[in-house]
Formats: structure tokens, sequence, C-alpha cells
């Protein structure tokens, strides 16, 4: 499913505080815990609340059966609803213009990035979205973050270079460009002269490309930068 920014007349709930989002998905946190029993019961709800978003989503479909279902609406509204306690479905259609350092989802749209990144065979099991990634990542990549948030996106970013590429990973470009700061610099150089081949190619990558403001984070330029990193 791709993540949507949508009119917030559309979606009711994403406009609601912090502890209307902690109640919803505050179990989320036990998906990037370190202590193996609060993960697994993460690992439980997620599957809770996946069931239930199918269960309300196989009712909504039945009702386009019924050409003129007096039910349609309601099953919905319960199906939106339902979704909102449940990742990554509870992060979709943030409202159109809002800004991404003042929404109270924030904290979750990080807590599924950093899940990725740390977990990312299990991430791809239970939550596969390349999508919602994609979008979460390019959202993410503004400069008027908080310090913590700050720091947050560098971790990520260190996490990020230092493994196998995976689907959408060049897009944390973007977030490193936002978040530029000498400490990043010196850890991902730090990477780059590192002995994991894929941090000395994908570090790397990222500081020249934080050198070179004017250059854009294609796949044609990424792609001639490992085969130039390749042939060293």
């Amino acid at each position: 499913m791709i993540y949507r920014v949508t009119r917030e007349a559309d979606m009711g709930g994403n406009v609601d505080g912090a502890d209307v989002w902690h109640e919803r998905l505050g179990w989320a946190y036990g998906l990037i815990a370190s202590d193996p029993v609060e993960h697994a019961a993460a690992l439980v709800r997620l599957a809770d609340t996946e069931r239930n978003t199918r269960d309300a989503r196989d009712r909504y479909t039945k009702t386009w059966r019924r050409r003129y279902s007096l039910g349609r609406k309601a099953a919905h509204r319960n199906y939106q609803e339902v979704r909102r306690y449940s990742l990554p479905e509870g992060l979709w259609d943030r409202p159109a213009g809002s800004d991404i350092a003042a929404w109270p989802g924030l904290p979750y749209g990080l807590l599924f990035l950093e899940w990725e990144a740390e977990y990312p065979q299990e991430w791809t099991r239970h939550a596969k979205a390349w999508g919602t990634k994609e979008g979460l990542i390019r959202d993410m990549a503004v400069a008027h973050h908080d310090e913590t948030v700050r720091a947050r996106l560098a971790d990520l970013i260190m996490i990020v270079v230092q493994r196998p590429y995976r689907c959408k990973d060049r897009e944390y470009v973007r977030v490193a460009r936002a978040v530029d700061s000498d400490d990043l610099r010196g850890r991902l150089e730090t990477a780059s002269r590192s002995d994991n081949p894929w941090a000395r190619r994908h570090a790397g990558y990222v500081l020249r490309l934080l050198d070179r403001p004017e250059v854009p984070n294609t796949r044609h330029v990424w792609r001639t930068w490992l085969a130039a990193a390749s042939s060293e």
C-alpha cells in the first residue's frame, strides 16, 4: 500500500493528539525493544491487529457486491477506524500540508523505519510496505526537526549505510542532506573507511552527495557510483 497524504477531512483520527496515538500504537515500541519477551509480545499484538484489519477490509469489500447496500458507509468507516491500530496502516493518510515535525504520528513513523532498519527480515515478513517506507523517508527529510529526532534520523542513516542495500534505502540521502552535520559526516567518514564493503560504498555515496548538493540522487547516479567503487 502506498503511503498517502490526504485532506484532513478524509482522515478524522490522524489529527488526534499524542495521547490518542499512544493508545492506538504505543504497543509498537516493543517491535524495536531489546527485551525478547517484550519484542515477542509486540509481534503477537501486531498479528492480532492485522487480523482485525483484514476482517474489517473483507467486510467492507463484501458490501460492494450489493449495489445499494446501506451498510457500505458504515463498513468503510469501521475499516478506516480498525486499521489505525495497526502498522503500517495506522501511518497512512497524514493530512495534506501538515508539518511532519509537528505531526503527532511522527514517533510511530520513526519507529516503523527503525524497525525496518534493525529487523529487516522480520519487517519484510510481517509488514512489508515499500511505498510507506519511501513516503515516510521523503517526508522526514526536513531540516527543522528537534535535536532528538535529528539524532534518531542520523542513527537510522548509519544503520542503513552499513548493510546490504534494501529497496528504497537510497532515499535516505534526502534525510542525510536535511540533517547534515559535522558529527554525521564524521560517522560516515569512519564507515567509508571500514572493512565492511557495503559501508564503504554506501557511506561514500552519501558523503559524495552531501558535498555535491547539485547532484541528483537518481538511480543512474547511484549505479554509476557503485560501478566505479567496484572497479577500485
